[in-house]
């Protein structure tokens, strides 16, 4: 049960917040592999807090998928699962593709220039995946900005964090970094002329190749049962 590699946090207001960011944090990147198990006791003496805010961060973890409490055990970081991947992707089609068509319509030049300033970050950064996936959440962020909806927001960077906690990431294995570029390109080029249907339909293709790409990973690592669901379904284009 050891919680090593946690930044301690101070004694300031707000502990419990800043406990759930920095368990989440640490969960994200694999300081807390996926799979292993620790304890509320052992995360708070790593925190140099109190067992309350830690357990307080650890049940909002919880209803988000990251953790799960194991009677007399202690708390698992939640693995990899191919069911997960669908049920995720799910989640991020039915949110963020009608988003995506209700956001261009309200498209602004500013709005635009923003998603074009985060298409260049990404190119410009094809050899540091870690800076190149942040602007690949800034991108997909900027769609659901515009709508003012901050819950939606933070709905999809948590389905977001659900998939990287799962340890599964299609860079080096089964697409490069210019691909995912080119798919962000397609979405791009259909906002920025404001056709917004091309632009949800761009947005739905690349995320039914990452789930698709994701989930025979995760049946390659032998980490998820068959989905016979799983099957990616293509629109025609606008």
């Amino acid at each position: 049960m050891n919680a090593t590699g946690l930044a301690p946090i101070g004694h300031q207001r707000g502990l419990s917040a800043r406990a759930r960011e920095e368990l989440r944090s640490a969960i994200v990147e694999g300081r807390l592999p996926a799979g292993s198990l620790t304890s509320v006791r052992a995360l708070s003496e790593a925190l140099g807090i109190s067992r309350t805010p830690v357990r307080e961060a650890l049940v909002d973890l919880a209803n988000e998928g990251m953790v799960s409490f194991e009677r007399n055990r202690g708390v698992r970081i939640n693995d990899s699962k191919g069911h997960d991947i669908l049920e995720i992707f799910q989640l991020r089609r039915l949110i963020e593709i009608p988003a995506m068509r209700d956001a261009v319509r309200r498209f602004t030049p500013a709005d635009v220039q923003a998603l074009a300033r985060e298409l260049a970050a990404m190119r410009a950064h094809l050899d540091d995946e870690r800076v190149f996936m942040q602007h690949d959440r800034a991108f997909h962020r900027v769609p659901l900005e515009v709508l003012g909806n901050a819950r939606m927001v933070a709905v999809v960077e948590s389905l977001r964090d659900q998939t990287r906690v799962r340890g599964l990431s299609t860079v080096g294995r089964s697409r490069d970094l210019r691909e995912i570029c080119a798919e962000h390109q397609a979405i791009y080029d259909a906002a920025q002329a404001g056709r917004e249907i091309r632009a949800a339909q761009a947005l739905e293709r690349h995320l039914l190749i990452t789930e698709e790409l994701l989930r025979v990973q995760a049946q390659a690592d032998g980490r998820a049962p068959n989905q016979a669901n799983g099957q990616m379904r293509w629109r025609s284009e606008s």
